[in-house]
């Protein structure tokens, strides 16, 4: 397959990557202001479909590929002050830096602050990611920081972390399977290396999907997962129990998202995976 080389459009508050001159992105990142960055739509692979969804009506705080906490120091950084709670938090994405693209390769950055409801910086998160675009798949691989900004505690949650939405319809179904061979409800809760999502698409005669990878580096590795109802995933460190940052601490998570069509056989993502897993060092501040 002859992939035509990456390109960017990136503004203060968008990233827009391409194939070559094709009109219509692969990615998208979004970054508005004092809104929670997210990356949606992502294109499949073969062109055919969106795979993400932005604020479904049953979840309308859920982005694509987003991020989230419920509980720090009581503070919720989950549901964006949709309901109206007023403990919820707020995030301030700092204008984009440009994208930096070598060949099949786009790596990128979003700084944002976390704030309290009177407007306190509690957090600065750092998300760094890195594209590569290998034809028939996407690999994504993602680095999160979290710096404490005062002292912090993590509350143990049912959920929270790095989050994928997919359009899921519940007539027409679609599987979640862990790398422990645990599928849909079966894997909520449970620890894994890894969780693949996919589902019919429209526009598609198959499914797509994700696979989100857990970096055997990370904090409560294998992690225990979040696999809801409408099949969204996340890596949910949460789960095992509260953790805690003292003010100035950084802490660091490491994944990996791969982006596929048809179906990926748990033996192609275990190999995929143990890939991953061998680049153990994470950069430092």
């Amino acid at each position: 397959m002859n992939i035509p080389y990456l390109r960017a459009e990136t503004d203060e508050q968008s990233i827009r990557i391409y194939r070559g001159n094709h009109p219509d992105p692969i990615l998208v990142q979004n970054a508005q202001t004092n809104q929670r960055p997210f990356i949606h739509p992502i294109l499949a692979p073969d062109g055919k479909g969106v795979l993400t969804e932005n604020a479904p009506p049953h979840h309308s705080w859920q982005h694509g590929i987003c991020i989230g906490l419920n509980d720090v120091n009581g503070i919720g950084f989950w549901e964006e002050g949709i309901k109206h709670h007023p403990k919820d938090g707020s995030f301030h994405p700092q204008p984009l830096k440009p994208t930096v693209i070598n060949l099949h390769h786009a790596s990128w950055e979003i700084e944002t602050y976390w704030r309290d409801p009177q407007g306190n910086h509690m957090i600065t998160e750092l998300q760094q990611w890195s594209l590569h675009d290998l034809g028939s798949t996407y690999e994504l691989d993602f680095q999160w920081s979290l710096r404490a900004e005062i002292k912090l505690t993590f509350g143990r949650y049912d959920y929270g972390g790095l989050f994928l939405r997919m359009p899921y319809r519940h007539e027409l179904g679609g599987e979640a399977l862990n790398s422990e061979g645990q599928m849909n409800g079966e894997a909520e809760g449970k620890r894994a290396r890894w969780v693949s999502c996919r589902m019919p698409i429209e526009g598609r005669s198959d499914n797509a999907g994700f696979v989100f990878m857990d970096h055997p580096k990370n904090t409560e590795h294998p992690v225990p997962w979040r696999v809801d109802g409408q099949l969204g995933i996340s890596p949910s460190r949460c789960i095992a129990g509260q953790w805690e940052l003292d003010q100035g601490e950084t802490q660091m998570s490491k994944y990996r998202i791969l982006v596929f069509c048809d179906n990926m056989d748990p033996s192609s993502v275990n190999e995929n995976w143990r890939n991953f897993a061998s680049k153990i060092a994470m950069n430092k501040e």
